[in-house]
């Protein structure tokens, strides 16, 4: 199956009864759970250790009196036992008002873990990818408005830039603006995601490369325990955008994030690219990216050498190049 598949059984409200969730995106996983959990059912959730199949089989297979229907939710990093998980299937299939959900949250995606999970037995099993950027964007607007938090495309795209597109961590920070009785712009995320007096790493980049002084911010942000190497690969990931950017313009003679990026930056945050990336000629990003990637390979090829030095060095040398 899917996942459009499954969207639309749930918007019609006919849900399936078995499923097995599993994939890169813990968050979509989470998600769905959250949306295939029936209220008012006989809930049995067995997390991780928990897991005993005799508990979970008699879940199934007890009636109710009060007719009240049962719900198995098992999560997990460890595979189950096909015929454990046939006979879940096989309860299920015997009584349609059982619900069986089991997450699995291991990294082995062989078919042999959602064999059990057929036409045959009703079962349905969905993988899950991580969202690309633009599909990740309409889930977090999707999950603000549940929570009425009125949230525009900007402010989403921001919020999810600073969480280094991490949708989990972006998801995750939207309990903060409930508390505001107004609409969220890039203004409150950048006051309560970060604090005031705390150093993006995207502000460090913005400094460096408009050549201004930027050790105060690095040291901030090396103090406040970013990684030195995260910096870095985050230096280059811009950096190349930039060049994506100066290609393209080249070619077109203007800017088109959509298709440089696959997915339309806001227009602001375009128009400060195009500005930037045209102060720099072919030879400097040349120079750049080999300098970042040279410093990159120093810190993780060498497990004693001072990767605040390798930093602090490399980015005065990057300076010097343009």
């Amino acid at each position: 199956m899917k996942r459009q598949d499954l969207d639309r059984l749930i918007d019609e409200g006919r849900p399936p009864n078995t499923i097995m969730l599993f994939g890169e995106s813990h968050f979509l996983i989470e998600r769905y759970i959250r949306q295939l959990s029936v209220p008012d059912t006989n809930t049995l959730s067995l997390y991780y250790d928990e897991y005993k199949f005799n508990n979970a089989k008699a879940h199934l297979s007890q009636g109710s009196l009060f007719g009240d229907r049962n719900l198995l939710l098992i999560k997990s990093e460890k595979k189950i036992a096909k015929k454990e998980l046939e006979i879940f299937l096989e309860l299920c299939k015997k009584n349609p008002d059982n619900i069986f959900i089991y997450a699995y949250f291991g990294t082995d995606f062989k078919k042999s873990a959602t064999a059990a999970f057929n036409a045959k037995s009703g079962g349905i099993a969905l993988r899950l990818f991580a969202p690309f950027f633009n599909e990740a964007k309409a889930i977090l607007l999707q999950e603000a408005a549940r929570m009425g938090i009125v949230m525009d495309n900007n402010a989403a795209y921001h919020l999810l830039d600073v969480q280094n597109n991490d949708l989990s961590l972006a998801y995750n920070e939207l309990s903060k603006f409930q508390i505001l009785d107004r609409p969220i712009t890039t203004k409150e995320i950048d006051d309560l995601v970060f604090g005031l007096a705390e150093v993006k790493v995207d502000q460090l980049i913005n400094r460096l490369l408009k050549k201004e002084d930027f050790r105060a911010d690095l040291q901030h942000l090396l103090e406040s325990g970013e990684d030195e190497i995260r910096i870095i690969t985050a230096l280059s990931t811009f950096v190349t955008q930039l060049y994506l950017f100066y290609i393209y313009i080249k070619i077109h003679g203007a800017a088109n994030s959509a298709e440089i990026l696959g997915y339309r930056l806001p227009g602001y945050v375009e128009k400060e690219r195009t500005q930037l990336c045209i102060r720099f000629k072919q030879q400097q990003y040349d120079a750049m990216l080999e300098l970042l990637l040279d410093a990159e390979l120093k810190m993780k090829s060498y497990g004693a050498v001072d990767k605040n030095a390798i930093v602090l060095s490399t980015l005065l040398h990057l300076q010097r190049l343009i």
